[in-house]
This record gives structure tokens, sequence and C-alpha cells, in this order.
């Protein structure tokens, strides 16, 4: 039998939006089937750039214009800054199936089924932007969330804390605004696509925080004391509030976790420059 970290592999490098598409389903019924396997003869790869199509272009995120939401080409491009997130996320869980070995099936069973999820966001947010006569590409993009997996290629610990704990959890601050900002502005179908991504990320970042805990425990590592020792090392001075404590207690943060991250936080119009 195949094994799934060369499935995985492939879904990573797809760069057609289709084709990326497709693997990501095909690759995840066939792991529910019990037709892939967790043996690889090699190691894995650095991968520096997963697959991705020509456009959009990657720019610096000072360089990503502003969205408004007062004008229909605003309201596209927020739309699709989002939708590229849910892009990368699909990268995201992808590497950490493939990167990460010597794991719990349980591991690859979950962040499988994030990228599945992903790539329905994907494909709700895609078919918005198309109904308002654009499309994924039609936008500048950054590549914050990629960089970050590279930085965090080395340890499983360090990738669960900072990309799902960190950088994902920050939708879970900013998407209720989000909604509320479609509705005011008229758009209740996006507002609508919105409140399932919420939803569903709550989801992911407890899957994060899960094995985040559980590798910790593996370690015998304190949770609490190392994931702020990890965000000190890593976003010292870039932490921002404010912070939707509730979503973020069902993604698996504790009180003290919360607490700490708010001593962190920064000033609101540095946060807002970083939203952009």
């Amino acid at each position: 039998m195949e094994s799934l970290f060369d499935a995985a592999a492939r879904c990573l490098a797809a760069g057609e939006i289709e084709a990326k598409l497709h693997l990501t389903r095909q690759t995840a019924q066939a792991w529910r089937d019990g037709q892939l396997v967790l043996q690889s003869p090699g190691k894995p790869k650095p991968v520096e750039e997963p697959g991705h199509p020509a456009k959009p272009v990657l720019v610096a995120p000072v360089d990503v214009p502003k969205r408004r939401l007062n004008t229909k080409e605003g309201l596209a491009a927020l739309i699709h800054a989002i939708t590229h997130i849910e892009f990368n996320a699909i990268n995201l869980a992808w590497d950490a199936v493939y990167r990460f070995r010597d794991l719990p099936q349980a591991f690859y069973s979950d962040w499988i089924s994030v990228a599945v999820e992903e790539a329905y966001h994907f494909q709700l947010l895609r078919e918005r932007l198309n109904e308002s006569g654009s499309d994924y590409g039609d936008f500048p993009a950054h590549n914050g969330l990629w960089n970050m997996a590279m930085r965090t290629a080395f340890d499983p610990l360090v990738r669960m804390a900072l990309v799902p704990r960190v950088l994902e959890a920050r939708g879970l601050d900013v998407t209720p605004g989000l909604i509320k900002r479609m509705r005011q502005a008229g758009d209740e179908k996006t507002a609508a696509v919105l409140e399932i991504i919420l939803r569903d990320e709550i989801g992911h970042v407890a899957i994060g925080s899960h094995w985040f805990q559980y590798l910790c425990g593996q370690r015998g590592l304190d949770p609490e004391q190392t994931f702020h020792e990890l965000v000190n090392r890593y976003f010292s001075g870039q932490m921002c509030g404010p912070f939707d404590y509730e979503a973020r207690q069902q993604a698996g943060f504790s009180l003290a976790e919360l607490k700490a991250l708010e001593q962190m936080g920064i000033a609101k119009k540095h946060c807002e420059n970083t939203a952009q």
C-alpha cells in the first residue's frame, strides 16, 4: 500500500487549485478507507514553498492594499485576503501530516480532516469572489502563514504552539467582527460563510491545543509555561488583542494562557496595521 506521507507530499506539491482540492478529497478518502500506511522509506524533505497557482502575487504584509468595505473592490479584496488564508491553511495541514513522523494515528486523522475543511472553506469563499466578479489571484497577498510553517518545521510541538494556537487562533478573535462588518455592508452570504469558518476554526485550534498538550506531556513539559516561553521567543512585541476568551477557551486555551497573552499585547494601532 502507498505511504500516507507520499500522498501528503503530492497534495502539498500540487500547484493548480483544482488539482490540490481533488487530491485533498482523494487522499482523505483513501486514508478513511485504510488504503494508506504510516510508513515511508525516506525522511521528510524541506519544503521552502508549497504548490500554489501563479497568482496571487505574493508581497510583504505591509504592501498588501488596505481593505475598505465601502466599495465593491474593497469588499472583494477583503474576501480575497480570507480566501488566501484558507488556501494557505490547506498547505499547512498537509505539511503537518507530511513532516511530522512517529506520532499517533489520530494525529494524522485530525490534520487530514483539517485539510478537508480548509479546502471546503476555500471553495465557499472562492464562490463568493466569483459571484462578485472576481477570482482568487486577482489581488496581491502575503505569505506570513507559510513563513511560520518553515520556521517551525523542526519540531511538531513548536508548530502546534505557534501556528494553530497563535496565527490561526487570531481568526477566533477577528472573525466575529468581520461577520458584523459584512452584515453592515449588506453581504449576508459572506457573513454566513464566515460563520461556518468560525465554527470549524474553533475545532482546528482545539486540535492544535490537544496535540501541543500531548507533546508537552510526552516530554514532561508544563504546557502553560512552554507556550508562554515559545510565544515570547517567536512573537515578542507582536501579539495583538483583544482576545475572544469564550472562543479561545472552547479551543483549548486555559485562563492563565489568555491572561499571559493579554499581558504580552501591544498598542491597538499596531494590531490594526498587522491585521490589514
